[in-house]
């Protein structure tokens, strides 16, 4: 036993030596990626807007729905960014991802492991001999280690990594989308209630105009002319409420999926009908590639861009040899008096090494490398998406209220000339046709507004969601719910995988999940 001893400390000490000395790690290493225009590019219509904003930093793009004053706003986009499936979906897709991490880091130590255990009774009966039986038992351990000489399990730790910090974006750009989907119905359900009050209220102007020219031509003071064209606006406006409520219905429809509700109307969208959420921009705006970088879908590509970069280190390795140390532990006895205990031990290392099949692991290498090229192209494109929905939105929401400025005046000399109209017609001074003109400029002007202003504010939140706001405090919440934990729970042994915490916004997760 003794010499076992001695043996096993100089081969683990030995093994030790080879572990510091194990230090080459093939393949390239990971650098940001950068988009060559992006330096120069000043924020294209969003540079107009920097100098309008009145907010002290845009880290207040955390919560910017709460600028519009609109506490049930407040409560839906909560309510989505917590129970919506998709985000639910997104919060698994990490769980999924640290148990990856974990399989990654368990390369760390001995990657085969088994233990061996046999106890057998075996007996012999012969004719006029007394039976006889003897028990054997034999049990044995095995390690085999591969040492990590070309760093590739370290580059698989990278990738799994990688992987782990792309699913927190992608989890974040969820929650991201979810925000501004949320804001857009609930605009949208307030635009067209507004809508159909203006619809009503014409409809019901128009109704009188066509009751006063049917007395009129009972009395024989007006045409049929008259009537009929009263009755054909009155009607025409009519027309326009049914689309309009079956887009009501559609859209609170809609919103009620995105809360993971039975679709229909949201109690609590009851109060405060036709009310179009308003709000100015809040926010100075950072230095446009800082703030394209920024955002969780950019982010997400460029963790998956990292993720391919170490899993072609990965496939470089195995162009390598690999050596392992390997470990043998047995022990044998029987309950015979003739068969001493027996322990044998085996200590050793092993080489691998693929030679005649470096044509398929050159190529394996080549494969991962374009995937790399590809993932380096799309996040390219999901640069210059980010950067074109920044302008857009900045630019719709400038043309936006530059015509919302315009139309104001035009419902305004709208109403005036069909007063003016409605009075010279009653005074005999014009005929019916400048009322019933006017009446028609009047509604279309006035739905052409609300139609507007519900277009402004829906582009003040393209805005907001170009920017990548929204996402910070789905860190600070659980990634998922007491139920689907208790669940999860009872189905396989997570452990504390389900209720860790995700990192702070800002702090570097590139670390292991025990």
């Amino acid at each position: 036993m003794a010499n076992l001893k001695s043996v096993v400390r100089d081969y683990l000490a030995l093994a030790g030596a080879t572990l510091l000395g194990a230090c080459t790690t093939v393949g390239p290493d990971f650098e940001r990626p950068e988009a060559p225009w992006l330096n120069d590019w000043t924020g294209g219509s969003l540079a107009s807007l920097a100098a309008e904003s009145r907010g002290p930093h845009s880290g207040q793009t955390q919560a910017w729905w709460r600028y519009f004053n609109d506490p049930v706003l407040d409560q839906l986009i909560t309510e989505a960014q917590r129970v919506n499936p998709n985000v639910r979906t997104a919060g698994l897709r990490i769980m999924e991802a640290r148990a990856q991490l974990g399989i990654a880091g368990s390369t760390r130590y001995p990657q085969a492991q088994q233990a061996t255990s046999e106890l057998l009774r075996v007996g012999e009966e012969r004719a006029g001999a007394p039976d006889s039986s003897t028990t054997a038992f034999n049990t044995g351990l095995s390690i085999s280690w591969e040492l990590d000489f070309w760093g590739k399990f370290k580059r698989s730790i990278e990738a799994a990594d990688a992987a782990y910090l792309a699913s927190i974006a992608q989890y974040d750009d969820v929650q991201v989308l979810m925000a501004a989907q949320v804001a857009n119905l609930y605009c949208l359900i307030r635009t067209v209630e507004a809508r159909l009050l203006i619809a009503r209220e014409n409809a019901a102007i128009q109704r009188r105009s066509l009751e006063i020219t049917e007395r009129l031509f009972k009395g024989g003071a007006e045409s049929e002319l008259d009537v009929q064209q009263a009755k054909s606006l009155y009607l025409g406006t009519l027309a326009t409420i049914p689309p309009l409520e079956a887009s009501l219905r559609q859209t609170q429809n809609a919103l009620s999926t995105l809360l993971a509700r039975a679709p229909g109307p949201l109690p609590e969208m009851a109060s405060g009908k036709e009310l179009i959420p308003q709000a100015e921009l809040e926010v100075i705006v950072d230095m446009p590639a800082d703030l394209l970088r920024r955002r969780p879908d950019v982010r997400a590509a460029e963790m998956q861009l990292a993720a391919q970069s170490a899993l072609i280190g990965v496939s470089a390795a195995d162009l390598y040899p690999s050596i392992s140390l390997l470990g043998l532990l047995g022990l044998s006895d029987t309950s015979s008096s003739r068969s001493p205990r027996v322990l044998n031990w085996a200590l050793g290392s092993g080489l691998v090494w693929n030679v005649f099949d470096h044509g398929r692991l050159t190529n394996t290498v080549l494969v991962e490398d374009a995937r790399f090229q590809q993932l380096y192209e799309q996040y390219q494109d999901a640069v210059l998406r980010a950067a074109r929905e920044v302008d857009d939105a900045a630019v719709g929401f400038v043309r936006t209220r530059e015509q919302i400025a315009l139309l104001a005046d035009a419902v305004e000399a709208a109403q005036r000339s069909l007063d003016i109209a409605t009075l010279q017609y009653r005074e005999g001074l014009t005929d019916f046709q400048r009322v019933i003109d006017s009446q028609r400029t009047f509604f279309s002007q006035q739905d052409l507004l609300i139609t507007s202003r519900g277009a402004l504010t829906q582009s003040l939140i393209a805005i907001y969601k170009a920017m990548g706001g929204g996402w910070e405090q789905g860190r600070s919440r659980p990634v998922l719910d007491d139920a689907t934990r208790e669940a999860m729970g009872r189905r396989s042994n997570w452990k504390g995988v389900l209720s860790a915490p995700l990192p702070a916004p800002g702090v570097d997760a590139r670390q292991t999940p025990h």
